[in-house]
């Protein structure tokens, strides 16, 4: 039990260092191309941990594959162009409490489309935790600061969580059919081939021009921020449960943003600092609030 705990508080670790390998990887490599490497590396592994787990990977039933194209195209395709690109533009620590609201907006769609219930808890987090990503987005400042906070980074940030949220919400359904190993594998795969051509259009094959750091970050992000992570958390949720489980998502963005400070020398503002206790808070929140439902 003990380890399973270390694993998770480690997965956290990771997915918040995907900020700090994806702002490297972003201001040296093309989107397309940073992409591409980062779930190649991910689908070779992830199709081979699938081979040991379940024995063989079966094709999907006729049925499947449009939503297993989707995921691809949402959770892997768009949301990693939108990822780099906007980490090219903003810091990694802000860049990560906005995403940090996934969990947010996948409760309010739940809610409007699949009817589940909104009740007090879930609003208050809800509200919490959209404080918290305005204080970060204006930098505290709540009246004068959301026009110049907000850019092309922050768009391209906001289009990470609507593509994370279409692929959540697909998910629900691919899932109940497939386990979950299976259809990230399965949706690793094709958004690596989708993402191929525009990459080889963004000059991929220019492999010599790469530095040390950029293939450590892309190993990293495809290895520890992808494979490692996600294999750690279902492991997770089988031994503890997805509530104990899914806690550990509240210290993704405090991780990020402490080792942004330690690696990329980015500052620890009060605004930052506060946003990322109001997101966590709501996150955690939005999560209890599920569980009582």
């Amino acid at each position: 039990m003990f380890c399973t705990y270390i694993k998770l508080l480690l997965m956290a670790v990771f997915w918040g260092g995907t900020f700090i390998a994806g702002r490297r990887l972003a201001l040296e490599v093309g989107p397309f191309s940073g992409a591409f490497l980062r779930f190649l590396v991910a689908s070779i592994f992830l199709i081979a941990i699938t081979l040991q787990s379940e024995k063989r990977l079966m094709l999907p039933r006729p049925h499947l594959l449009i939503p297993l194209f989707l995921m691809g195209m949402t959770g892997i395709f768009l949301y990693n162009v939108f990822f780099l690109k906007g980490l090219k533009l903003i810091e990694a620590g802000r860049a990560s409490i906005i995403i940090a609201n996934n969990p947010i907006f996948i409760a309010i769609l739940s809610a409007l489309i699949f009817r589940e219930s909104l009740n007090l808890v879930k609003a208050t987090g809800i509200l919490v935790s959209v404080t918290g990503a305005i204080t970060v987005i204006t930098r505290g400042e709540f009246l004068s600061g959301l026009g110049g906070g907000f850019g092309w980074g922050e768009l391209y940030i906001f289009g990470c969580v609507a593509s994370w949220v279409s692929y959540s919400l697909l998910g629900k359904s691919v899932m109940s059919n497939l386990s979950p190993l299976v259809a990230v594998t399965y949706s690793s795969v094709i958004g690596a081939v989708c993402l191929f051509p525009p990459a080889m259009l963004e000059g991929l094959g220019d492999f010599g021009s790469y530095s040390f750091s950029a293939w450590v970050s892309i190993f990293y992000l495809g290895f520890f921020g992808t494979v490692l992570g996600f294999v750690w958390y279902y492991e997770g949720i089988k031994r503890i449960g997805p509530m104990r489980a899914g806690l550990f998502i509240n210290f993704v963005p405090v991780s990020a943003v402490f080792l942004a400070y330690l690696i990329l020398d980015e500052p620890l503002t009060a605004s930052l600092l506060i946003g990322a206790i109001l997101v966590s808070s709501g996150v955690f929140l939005t999560t209890l609030g599920s569980r009582r439902a």
